[in-house]
């Protein structure tokens, strides 16, 4: 005979259990008594109906099952009061049901009978971390004291668990005990070296610390091969810390070779490639984010700047105004900044200042006072502000708008001095450059990097013995001395010292420890040599650089000049200019450069067009004006080369001595008499003919 089983014939144990208690329940219950001895049997039964209804209760929602549980647990530790087991369950019970203050009270009350009762440590542990996120001000820091004591007890009562020393590194971390924080990490590690939460953790602790350099070796200790996502994307924000934005490019790209869809590392990869100025990929990451998600503001933002930095302005504009239809924040200050640079760019400088001005007025607050991110943002549309009134040769107005950046204090006041006395030189107003220099130098007399820019200013305007002396006395015989050896170089170079100048930069170049530091030392010593016509070596020192920073545009831009000055490898010349000019298309001494070198290949209308853009930018330079002056000679305009011949004499005029060779002055003259003498006898030879 075959037996078979219908599934409504089964009854669920815990449906046994459930009634066996509903029975007992209709007997009239003795008084509860505390037993004198431990009845193992009853607990045992009372802690599975606790277990029963509390589960009913969770996975059901109703109060009613918890109350009972509770209830069953009480019973149970009434039958047998000292397990450790029961305590912790009725503590566990509390905390799920959100009983806090009773599941913090039982756990406590284990604790003191027993302090190495580790599930009763591990809720009130679990219970002060929850709550830290909730408290604000002694009560948070007391909440802390009360976390870091639990886990240190946790620790003790299980030295080897990974979790438990990295929340409790966390823990020491959010009280400012690095020494503390770094160890447990350590410990972590040590456990489990392999671990991507415990290096994670302990490169973190470093970059919180400003120590991103020790995150960077932590990091990149581990081969390239064992990195996760997480480890990679980690080491890219550290190398973004130490501003080297090619190794953080490298570094998000293995993070994304991982984890592809990932698209806050996809952001991260396109700004570090984008301040690598490796504009091509950095638009290739941008369009695809843009494709996955239309509505990102942000990326369309930077497609836009990097059309705008490519030359590509109208659809610059057409991407940008699209980022201003998806916009719904209207303090988004990146929009508004990337506007105005644009406009600058486009040479509308009324709607550049226009909006430059609304966005100051907009942020501005009546009693001056500003958060530290609001004084940056401010200090960066000031700046702008400031170039964009310089560039329409504004000076006044350049200099209310520094000024406010000096009342702002600190680097702030550093940069807004710097740039005020830049301004004044750019307008040939020497006096008021000094003026400048020296007020910055009473207010901030322990800063050497605005004394030494007010010792070029002096030695720059005939006080060389004093300026010298201001500069020498930075020096500290130290490391340090290094930018004050460039700056001392840089006034020899001025006055044409040249030999005191490469003595200088060999000092300097012995101090220079990092690559960058020594690319500048290089740069400096080519501008010597090509001064002095050693243009082998010059071009020597200039490859220098470019090994260690091939997207130096000053570099590309003065190598190109060079050989452009000297009629050779024009074309080599040409693309180093036009490199030059695509990493800052707005630069009116690289457009000259450029302007030049195609005038010197006889590419006339091009060299037109872009001296016309350095002039814009850059009215005083008398050697821009001595070049369309050339440009309109050559191309038989003498009339337009004459006016701008007549413009670089004023300029050269307006001089100091070191920007005005007298060899240059002197042919720019002769080219000036030749032409109108030439014009003079056009004119008379119309006057006959009439």
């Amino acid at each position: 005979m075959t037996l078979r089983s219908s599934a409504k014939h089964i009854v669920p144990v815990a449906a046994l259990l459930l009634a066996a208690h509903a029975v007992m329940a209709q007997v009239k219950p003795a008084p509860v008594v505390p037993p004198a001895i431990t009845d193992r049997s009853s607990a045992y039964y009372h802690d599975g109906l606790a277990h029963l209804y509390e589960e009913m209760a969770i996975n059901n929602g109703r109060p009613d099952y918890a109350t009972q549980a509770i209830e069953e647990y009480k019973l149970a530790l009434n039958a047998d009061p000292n397990s450790k087991y029961l305590q912790d369950g009725l503590a566990d019970l509390y905390f799920k049901i959100g009983r806090i203050r009773e599941a913090v009270t039982t756990a406590q009350e284990q604790v003191k009978k027993d302090s190495t009762d580790l599930s009763a440590h591990l809720l009130l542990g679990k219970v002060y971390l929850r709550s830290l996120n909730d408290m604000q001000g002694p009560q948070a820091t007391e909440m802390l004291q009360l976390a870091i004591g639990e886990y240190e007890k946790i620790a003790q009562l299980q030295p080897k668990d990974l979790e438990t020393h990295l929340i409790l590194g966390q823990l020491y971390g959010l009280n400012h005990d690095s020494v503390k924080a770094e160890a447990e990490f350590k410990t972590a590690r040590e456990i489990d070296s392999n671990s991507e939460e415990a290096v994670l953790s302990i490169a973190r602790l470093y970059m919180e610390e400003g120590q991103p350099q020790r995150a960077v070796d932590v990091l990149g200790g581990i081969p390239a091969d064992d990195r996760g996502s997480r480890t990679s994307a980690a080491l890219g924000a550290a190398y973004d810390q130490l501003h080297k934005p090619k190794d953080a490019a490298k570094a998000y790209q293995e993070s994304l070779d991982q984890e592809p869809d990932n698209v806050d590392t996809e952001r991260a990869l396109a700004a570090a490639l984008l301040l690598d100025n490796q504009l091509d990929p950095a638009l290739t990451v941008l369009k695809q984010i843009v494709a996955a998600d239309p509505t990102d503001v942000q990326s369309t933002i930077h497609i836009s700047e990097i059309q705008r930095r490519q030359g590509h302005y109208d659809e610059a504009l057409v991407t940008l105004d699209k980022a201003k239809s998806l916009n719904t924040n209207s303090d988004n200050l990146e929009l508004v900044f990337n506007e105005a640079v644009l406009y600058d760019s486009l040479g509308k400088y009324d709607q550049a200042i226009q909006t430059l001005q609304g966005v100051l007025a907009s942020t501005k607050k009546t009693d001056g006072k500003y958060s530290e991110p609001e004084k940056s943002n401010r200090a960066i549309f000031l700046d702008r502000l400031g170039i964009v009134y310089g560039e329409e040769s504004k000076t006044p107005e350049a200099i209310t708008a520094y000024k406010e950046m000096v009342s702002m204090g600190g680097d702030y006041a550093i940069r807004g001095y710097q740039r005020e006395i830049d301004t004044y030189r750019d307008a040939h107003q020497w006096k008021d450059a000094v003026a400048v220099g020296a007020e910055a130098s009473a207010a901030l007399p322990n800063d050497k990097s605005i004394q030494l820019t007010y010792a070029f200013q002096l030695a720059d305007t005939g006080q060389v013995e004093k300026g010298l002396a201001l500069a020498n006395a930075q020096l500290k015989g130290g490391a340090d001395d290094r930018d004050t050896l460039v700056a001392i170089a840089n006034i020899d170079l001025r006055l044409k010292r040249s030999d005191d100048a490469m003595k200088q930069l060999d000092k300097a170049e012995a101090l220079s420890a990092k690559p960058d530091d020594k690319a500048y030392v290089y740069l400096l010593r080519a501008t010597v040599l090509d001064h002095d016509k050693h243009y082998d070596e010059a071009e020597a020192e200039y490859k220098k650089v470019l090994a260690i920073d091939p997207n130096n545009a000053t570099v590309l831009n003065d190598l190109g000049y060079m050989q452009a000055e000297r009629g050779i490898a024009l074309p080599d010349a040409l693309a180093m200019i036009q490199k030059a000019v695509t990493l800052d298309p707005q630069n009116g001494a690289f457009l000259d450069s450029l302007g030049w070198v195609q005038f010197k290949m006889g590419q006339y209308g091009p060299a037109e067009t872009n001296l016309k853009k350095a002039i814009d930018r850059t009215a005083s330079d008398p050697s821009i004006h001595d070049h369309l002056g050339q440009l309109y000679e050559k191309t038989g305009h003498l009339q337009q080369a004459v006016a701008q011949w007549e413009r670089s004499m004023t300029e050269y005029a307006r001089s100091l001595p070191a920007d005005a060779d007298p060899a240059d002055v002197a042919k720019v003259k002769h080219n000036l008499e030749q032409a109108r003498t030439k014009l003079a006898r056009v004119g008379g030879a119309a006057n006959k003919k009439s």
